[in-house]
């Protein structure tokens, strides 16, 4: 399928795709699209795509615990939490329409900013959210009604990134659904259109077809380390950024399961929440248990001699890699917190010797690429 190689990448042949003839589709034909990261103090970042662009914490909130599964959350308790990560700079907020209530939490928080903050707190307050519809018809009027459902939610009259799922790549409504989401952008329904788990042959379509997208939402942490085989190229050859999940395997790369032998029953910590379990089963596919263990031992030796934690330096590698404008961290609001952790990272250094004793063990694990394919692979292969 591929016609040519330019730049370490196909140039894909796709005649069958009706390509979109806006603007953006015109100057992408005289040349790839640049989107561009702008890095201030180090802890906010600027995705930009041409017009486009939006400005986040570098250390996202996500709330996919929210969903149930993770114990369960007061929605009082919940808002407030919010209100302190915004107060201590942790101001950008990851959601999406299934995560249970997460965006009917954020539309009560941004009214408790609106409220209770000074206007130039509001403007550092962000919520990006994802729409992950069903395999029916994209029309323009099915892909509004969504959007408006989510802009309804979280009581926003514009999303501030709109992240966009697509199960099934044998059919082509995803280009039909970003039309019309580009659309709504131009309406100043949406600021930024983005999309999250695409692999990197359907990113490069998606940008021939002139779609405007600033970023791509993937997993991605030290063992898991497949944006960087392959879509890394495409997204510096484009400026798309990439904004990573599973950074720290749902609290896996933690002290906690430091020293611990999951193979004897109830030896260890339980795997109870549907992340950990998630992540236990990346952990399998790249190497098994005892390897994990010396990574994990690995890390404890950078974090102590930084004077940070495991997971602190966990998300700082990740942040450090090619294209990653932010990497998420999950919340479980009103049952913990992690801010000092997470704002320890926009200090943290990591020496070649840090970055080399961590490789060291890298090379160790299987090459995920293989076991599972390209960035959203693990979703749609059964």
């Amino acid at each position: 399928m591929a016609a040519t190689v330019n730049h370490g990448f196909s140039i894909l042949n796709h005649a069958k795709t009706k390509p979109w003839t806006g603007p953006q589709s015109r100057r992408l034909a005289a040349g790839p699209i640049r989107c561009k990261v702008a890095v201030g103090d180090n802890r906010q970042v600027t995705v930009r795509n041409g017009d486009d662009s939006l400005e986040i914490c570098r250390v996202l909130n996500g709330m996919w615990q929210t969903s149930g599964g993770w114990g369960r959350i007061d929605r009082d308790d919940a808002v407030e939490a919010m209100l302190r990560y915004a107060d201590a700079g942790l101001s950008t907020f990851d959601m999406a329409d299934h995560y249970g209530p997460a965006e009917d939490l954020y539309g009560i928080f941004i009214n408790r900013v609106r409220r209770e903050r000074p206007p130039e707190f509001l403007e550092t307050v962000k919520g990006l959210t994802k729409w992950v519809p069903p395999p029916v018809k994209m029309t323009g009027s099915y892909v509004r009604e969504n959007i408006n459902v989510s802009r309804k939610r979280m009581d926003v009259a514009s999303l501030d990134m709109l992240q966009f799922h697509w199960w099934d790549y044998s059919n082509p409504g995803y280009l039909d659904a970003l039309k019309h989401l580009t659309d709504l952008k131009e309406e100043g329904k949406i600021k930024t259109v983005a999309l999250t788990n695409f692999d990197t042959e359907r990113l490069q379509i998606i940008l021939e077809n002139g779609i405007p997208v600033v970023s791509n939402q993937v997993q991605h942490s030290i063992v898991d380390m497949r944006p960087q085989q392959k879509m890394a190229e495409l997204c510096k050859l484009t400026g798309v950024k990439l904004i990573t999940y599973g950074t720290v395997m749902g609290g896996l790369l933690s002290e906690k399961f430091l020293d611990t032998n999951l193979a004897i029953p109830f030896a260890g910590p339980p795997l109870n929440t549907p992340s950990l379990q998630k992540y236990k089963r990346m952990v399998d596919a790249w190497g098994g248990w005892s390897l994990f263990q010396n990574l994990l031992q690995v890390l404890k030796k950078v974090a102590s001699k930084h004077g940070v934690s495991i997971p602190t330096v966990a998300v700082k590698y990740i942040l450090d890699q090619q294209a990653v404008a932010g990497s998420m961290v999950g919340v479980r609001l009103g049952l913990s917190e992690h801010i000092k952790d997470a704002n320890a990272v926009f200090s943290l250094v990591l020496d070649e010797e840090d970055v080399s004793s961590i490789q060291e063990v890298q090379k160790k694990g299987k090459d995920l690429m293989g076991v599972i394919g390209d960035c959203g692979d693990e979703y749609r292969r059964i």
